[in-house]
């Protein structure tokens, strides 16, 4: 793993591949910190190019026989704009920009002694901007393979907001690695074993619940969903709890289809593609409880997870079912690819009964937050106005771009009322990410302030950008702990 370290020497005196500096917008004095033999060079490249260091510029200058190999100029944009995440971003980009010319060591320069959220977002940064899923490759492209970086060190930076980034990118990733996984190696059981190995590891209690417990106290919703595939389902629950006595207690729930074939409502071929990352809401949650282990903060935290694989075998659930969820309150099934929300309902009830003062959910749930909101923006819900407004301060700092959507709109409301049943599990295509959501309000206690963060569109990407690259994102899991750690000091 990359060694991060804060350096409190001058630039000038540092021996390493790559010296990376951090501009502000028409603010060049920082190149008046490197080593005298260099600036020479550097001046006569951001002349050559006239580099303004705008927001996401980039140029990389080499200086042979110098003190370092090359120097990384990265633009921050104009001071008074720039936010967490442009540095977040610019580390990543260097990282990325040095382990294609082959740098091992690096140190950062950030412009005018970086605040504490600059240094930790530099440390997110390096970290996730390097991750590749790459187990499973067995030839090693060892010519055209970036290298890793070894050691990056950043001038001013203080230990412990470093001690933050490391950990919370560390989250991230972890939380990529399991929604990477195929649905060949991570099963529902797999995925609570992997919950439990980590609980063990890091001090916090876990509970299985296999499918002979959960029929015996009523989860009908994940049994239902599950029944279909030989891989039976399981709900994990993990607490971490404070050394002295808790100031509040909060509770996070993800939604873990490790594959979603649809069910008998089967998916076509390019919908089910990408279903290995169906259970990313719960890897995110197993991942938040991994660094809540590490953070320790003075609040009791509880981690659900609902695994289910939802395939279209003899025991599969039907359209026309009706099911008597946890709470007691009975679903009419429209839709069987409507899944993760029955799933959802009975973990979200299940953990209700701990009386925790607030709820999160997150989970890849409609497609229709897709249409909404893009595919780099992730719809939020809530019964509480303060509760949204904490998380849209917060998403603005880690850069994971959320927005609200409404749940006030009663007419919407009656597309799952049930003729038969007390609610039915889809009401539609229009407005489906807010039906989906007022689906969920069913399951949560009256007296819980509860947050749904709806990341279909954003669990996974296609393409490299900012901090991200292709495949599993683990969106959510830094947002959440910065709200945490925000709401810890309430």
């Amino acid at each position: 793993m990359m060694k991060i370290e804060t350096y409190g020497l001058s630039p000038a005196e540092w021996n390493g591949d790559v010296l990376v500096l951090f501009l502000f917008e028409d603010e060049m004095d920082p190149l008046e910190k490197t080593a005298e033999d260099i600036r020479p060079t550097l001046a006569e490249a951001v002349s050559r190019v006239d580099f303004r260091a705008k927001a996401d510029s980039f140029l990389a200058v080499n200086v042979p026989g110098g003190q370092v190999k090359s120097v990384y100029l990265v633009g921050l944009g104009s001071r008074e704009k720039c936010a967490p995440d442009n540095w977040r971003r610019g580390a990543a980009s260097a990282v990325r920009r040095a382990g294609k010319d082959r740098f091992t060591k690096m140190m950062v320069l950030p412009c005018d002694g970086a605040k504490e959220e600059a240094a930790k977002a530099i440390v997110e940064g390096a970290l996730l901007g390097e991750y590749r899923f790459d187990r499973y490759k067995s030839v090693e492209e060892t010519s055209e393979k970036p290298l890793k970086l070894e050691e990056l060190y950043i001038h001013g930076g203080d230990a412990a907001s470093v001690e933050k980034g490391l950990v919370t990118a560390a989250a991230q990733n972890f939380a990529r690695d399991l929604a990477n996984e195929p649905g060949n190696v991570i099963s529902p059981a797999t995925l609570a074993e992997k919950a439990r190995k980590m609980s063990e590891e890091s001090g916090l209690e876990c509970v299985v619940l296999d499918e002979k417990k959960m029929k015996d106290l009523g989860l009908n919703g994940i049994l239902a969903v599950g029944g279909g595939s030989h891989n039976a389902p399981r709900l994990v629950h993990m607490v971490y709890r404070p050394s002295g006595n808790a100031t509040g207690k909060v509770a996070f729930v993800g939604k873990g289809l490790t594959f979603d074939s649809g069910g008998l409502n089967i998916k076509p071929g390019d919908f089910m593609r990408s279903m290995k990352g169906d259970k990313t809401g719960a890897c995110n949650v197993i991942a938040i409880m991994k660094a809540v282990s590490e953070l320790k903060p003075s609040l009791e935290v509880h981690g659900f997870i609902g695994a289910a694989e939802n395939m279209p075998g003899g025991g599969a659930y039907r359209p026309d079912d009706i099911i008597r969820m946890f709470n007691g309150k009975t679903v009419e099934v429209d839709n069987t690819d409507a899944e993760g929300r029955v799933v959802l309902g009975d973990v979200l009830a299940y953990a209700s009964k701990q009386e925790p003062s607030v709820i999160v959910d997150m989970a890849t749930l409609t497609g229709a937050c897709v249409v909404a909101l893009g595919g780099y923006t992730a719809g939020i819900f809530t019964n509480d106005v303060e509760l949204a407004s904490s998380f849209m301060e917060v998403s603005r700092s880690t850069g994971e771009r959320l927005w609200e959507l409404p749940m006030d709109d009663e007419r919407l409301k009656k597309k799952i009322r049930s003729e038969i049943a007390d609610i039915v599990n889809s009401g539609g295509r229009y407005g489906g990410a807010i039906t989906a959501a007022m689906f969920l309000r069913e399951f949560v206690d009256e007296g819980i302030k509860w947050l749904h963060m709806d990341i279909a569109g954003v669990d996974n990407s296609d393409e490299e950008y900012g901090s991200y690259c292709k495949g599993a994102t683990g969106f959510g899991v830094r947002t959440c702990l910065e709200w945490l750690s925000k709401y810890e000091s309430r």
